[in-house]
């Protein structure tokens, strides 16, 4: 918190932070990357709306942000609801006034195992969150950029998991797969607009669906870090500052990227 404090005090004699001015709306944003990312991007300048499913995670990380000198308000939301993404994104609007950027890092998980294994309901599940919740966040999100800052950006947030096969998560994998190609879609559709639209690829992350995974599957994260050539594992924080970069003006010449941010890990 100190950090975060003296970080937050001291952007007037450094100058703007990466952020600064924008209204930024988070999902997943209650614990892990979309916590992190909500108090970074608050630290650089934007005022930030939370989502997440959990009341107690949000109101948590909404107020470290506000003690460490940041704006952010939150609301809860249901990524599988439609209703409910759409009055999500709007609230910001309601709230800040507009809409600039949007990372969409919400997601659920699967049960490691083979897809023959899976129930229908658990696919319909990660489906329903994994994808079609990007789908609905994306098209409230970009009404709401053309209705008020006129341009802007969006990043969703997918996994190494997508770019390769996975016997482990299947269905997780296959979502978010999706979610890159909805991404390099959207950046076609709505760059002559002013809005770009990114996908990052995070690797093996310091999260607590990691730890999820890992009681299925012993042995996960030793296996993650062996497959990594940095050797261990993101924290949160640094998967929040690829996101943060891509939905800054210095990344202003790119869209329709899947930015891989893994430790190099290929396999």
């Amino acid at each position: 918190m100190d950090n975060t404090s003296v970080t937050s005090t001291s952007t007037a004699t450094v100058g703007p932070g990466l952020l600064d001015g924008k209204v930024a709306f988070v999902s997943g944003a209650g614990r892990g990357i979309g916590a992190a990312a909500a108090r970074l991007f608050a630290r650089e300048g934007a005022r930030v709306l939370l989502a997440a499913r959990t009341e107690a995670q949000l109101a948590a990380v909404t107020e470290e942000v506000r003690a460490a000198g940041g704006t952010a308000e939150y609301v809860v939301c249901d990524l599988a609801d439609a209703a409910s993404v759409r009055a999500a994104v709007d609230r910001a609007v309601d709230v800040f006034g507009r809409l600039d950027i949007a990372f969409n890092n919400g997601a659920t998980i699967q049960r490691p195992g083979p897809m023959d294994r899976m129930g229908e309901a658990d696919f319909d599940r990660v489906y329903d969150v994994n994808l079609k919740g990007v789908w609905l966040a994306m098209v409230a999100e970009v009404s709401a950029i053309r209705a008020t800052a006129g341009t802007g950006a969006v990043v969703n947030n997918s996994s190494v998991g997508s770019l390769m096969g996975n016997a482990e998560l299947p269905a997780y994998g296959a979502m978010k797969r999706a979610v890159n190609s909805l991404s390099e879609s959207a950046a076609v559709t709505y760059g002559p607009e002013g809005i770009r639209v990114n996908a990052i690829a995070p690797g093996h992350t310091s999260t607590e669906m990691i730890s999820t995974w890992e009681a299925d599957s012993p042995g996960l994260r030793e296996r993650l870090t062996a497959h990594t050539p940095l050797r261990r594992a993101a924290d949160p924080q640094e998967i929040a500052q690829a996101a943060a970069w891509l939905l800054s003006d210095r990344a202003s010449y790119v869209t329709g990227t899947v930015l891989r941010v893994d430790g190099g890990a290929r396999a």
